[in-house]
């Protein structure tokens, strides 16, 4: 048994100084940990943030005044005042998100209770801020138009009082969501491809003749590639963690970090073992990398990360939890969002372990086939 574990420690060693050698994927590893999981968590925010709104006052009364004023930063910025002529060449240059044109005799109309419509023109490419500033814009609208025929801002009294309370998340801050799953992601995705591209790069610069004449398995160097890559991969999730998560977007971490890193490694063992086995059905890397699309897109966006796994159909949500990613996905909020325990998670611990122990079987009995078709 001592033999056999000095194998596998110095055949990792040798895994981790093949790494330290190939700047390409030194960069890579740098880059999604930091700059992908910063930006994922700030670029596309999914709030009404900083709006561009346009509005054409062709009332000028004290109404259209105050129905202008109402739109500040952050959710807006401030309003643009333009003419008609303006609203379509702004329009189509992206100038603006939203144009509110407001008619002549606004005021007048509204006081005699004529009911006057106002136009509002989105441009909807915009998804997220067309969706929810549409809402946004005719509500202070509609507020500001009451308070100004009552002379007096009022809230209606319901026979129900429903108190809101937002938990894990209280001011639905979007990079607290978006940096985290990006940092699930990104452990999945750089687990697959560092394993596939060792074993594909040893392949390419025929190395792995020489493992076959030395004196050690497919096992050991199965292994030896699951713990070096698994390893990597781990120490930059916890770098990540620390400096950018936590340092930089200031997002808390509410449970135990060596519980989510327990749950990692299980994941990682799975998924090193996946990439080891996509690499037994490649021939170089173009091909791997267009198998790891086909194979990470549906992983990623099925795995509940991006949108709750009940609004999927039954079969998908059945077939899903057959993948690590699923498990992992619901171990990593489940900790980190909701502080939850081991007594909470550890299905999904279990659920990893299994799966990891199959995909590293099939993984080995591919391995090997491929090594005697190398003999």
């Amino acid at each position: 048994m001592r033999h056999h574990l000095a194998n596998i420690y110095r055949l990792g060693i040798k895994e981790l100084w093949s790494l330290w050698r190939d700047p390409m994927m030194l960069l890579l590893i740098v880059y999604t940990f930091t700059v992908g999981v910063y930006t994922a968590g700030t670029a596309m925010p999914e709030t009404l943030h900083r709006a561009p709104i346009a509005i054409v006052d062709e009332d000028g009364s004290a109404l259209s005044a105050r129905i202008a004023a109402a739109f500040y930063p952050p959710q807006f910025t401030g309003p643009f005042m333009i003419s008609q002529p303006q609203v379509d060449p702004g329009l189509d240059a992206g100038m603006y998100t939203f144009v509110l044109a407001i008619p002549p005799n606004f005021q007048r109309d509204v006081l005699a209770g004529r009911a006057p419509k106002l136009q509002l023109n989105t441009d909807a490419t915009r998804m997220s801020q067309a969706f929810s500033g549409t809402g946004a814009i005719q509500q202070i609208v509609l507020g500001e138009v009451n308070e100004f025929v009552q002379r007096y801002r009022s809230t209606a009294s319901l026979p129900v009082e429903l108190a809101t309370r937002m938990r894990f998340n209280p001011a639905l801050t979007p990079s607290w969501f978006g940096s985290m799953m990006e940092l699930i992601n990104h452990v999945t995705m750089l687990s697959i491809i560092l394993t596939g591209a060792a074993l594909i790069r040893e392949r390419e610069h025929g190395t792995v003749e020489h493992l076959l004449v030395m004196p050690v398995t497919p096992t050991e160097i199965m292994l030896a590639k699951v713990w070096a890559m698994a390893l990597v991969v781990l120490v930059a999730a916890i770098v990540s963690l620390g400096v950018v998560i936590q340092g930089v977007l200031k997002v808390p971490i509410e449970g135990s970090l060596t519980l989510f890193l327990a749950g990692a490694a299980l994941h990682l063992f799975a998924t090193t073992s996946m990439g080891i086995f996509m690499a037994t059905l490649t021939r170089s890397m173009p091909q791997f990398g267009v198998l790891l699309m086909l194979t990470l897109m549906p992983l990623q966006m099925l795995s509940g990360g991006m949108t709750p796994r009940e609004s999927m159909p039954f079969f998908v949500q059945r077939l899903m939890s057959l993948a690590p990613t699923t498990h992992f996905t619901e171990l990593s909020q489940a900790i980190l969002y909701r502080g939850a325990g081991l007594e909470v998670v550890w299905t999904s611990f279990v659920a990893l372990l299994l799966i990891g122990s199959v995909l590293f079987a099939l993984s080995l009995a591919r391995f090997r086939r491929t090594l005697t078709s190398m003999a």
